[in-house]
């Protein structure tokens, strides 16, 4: 979710939706002190899940919501400022993959559970949770990393998402802790299975540059994360 001011009193926000993908919706009058309305600005916060009834039209730049409540109350995302600042890096990645408003709902419930698995984790999981939510979230959008890692192939070309046993002829591979560490997250299924990753700070931090070069190579346009700095800065 993201949301940004509307005149006076507005807000335009762009929700992940189940139904219909990405949307934009024009919500009227929730930054007044005093709001009749169900809707409040507190809502359309990012990594928010929320239950929508909303008035949807094709070829309609922005949609409008009529009635709006929250699907989940966090217990560990609104207080933690290292979940809540993986939460955000999480969104950022998201959004700068999905654009399209069409429905994904496979996507959807990925995002979904890996959120209501953040609110819960542990610390270590915590930690680890960027990287394997950029491990995987890459699935949904046609390129991966497949995991042929073993003894003889044990270095990773980031270009193809493949082990190999020697280095490709271009710059963009890695190898040693590195492609090793890939390998486990993308063995591990569930976020549950990050708490037995005993990963050092260096290491994270060089797991998470070497995804998101991996997707500035596959996704046009990718751009910088803006999250990235606040991330790594909490979780250090």
């Amino acid at each position: 979710m993201r949301s940004v001011k509307y005149g006076e009193t507005s807000l335009v926000v762009s929700l992940f939706t189940e139904l219909f993908g990405m949307q934009s919706y024009m919500v009227k009058g929730v930054r007044k002190e005093a709001v009749k309305s169900s809707l409040r600005a507190s809502q359309f916060q990012p990594a928010t899940l929320l239950d929508l009834v909303v008035n949807h039209q094709e070829r309609q730049g922005l949609q409008h919501i009529r009635e709006c409540r929250w699907a989940m109350l966090y217990t560990g995302i609104d207080r933690d400022i290292r979940k809540q600042s993986v939460a955000v890096f999480m969104i950022e990645l998201l959004m700068k993959c999905n654009k399209h408003p069409d429905p994904q709902p496979d996507l959807f419930h990925f995002v979904e559970d890996a959120l209501v698995a953040l609110d819960i984790a542990i610390p270590i999981v915590t930690a680890n949770f960027p990287v394997y939510f950029s491990i995987h979230l890459s699935h949904f959008f046609g390129f991966r990393m497949e995991d042929t890692y073993d003894a003889d192939h044990n270095v990773l070309d980031i270009r193809e998402g493949v082990f190999l046993k020697e280095p490709p002829d271009h710059p963009h591979w890695v190898g040693g802790d590195l492609s090793h560490g890939v390998s486990q997250f993308l063995k591990a299924q569930q976020p549950e299975d990050l708490q037995d990753f005993s990963l050092g700070r260096d290491l994270r931090r060089r797991l998470l540059d070497a995804c998101l070069q991996f997707y500035a190579i596959h996704m046009q346009d990718f751009g910088k994360m803006r999250s990235i700095a606040v991330l790594q800065e909490i979780l250090d």
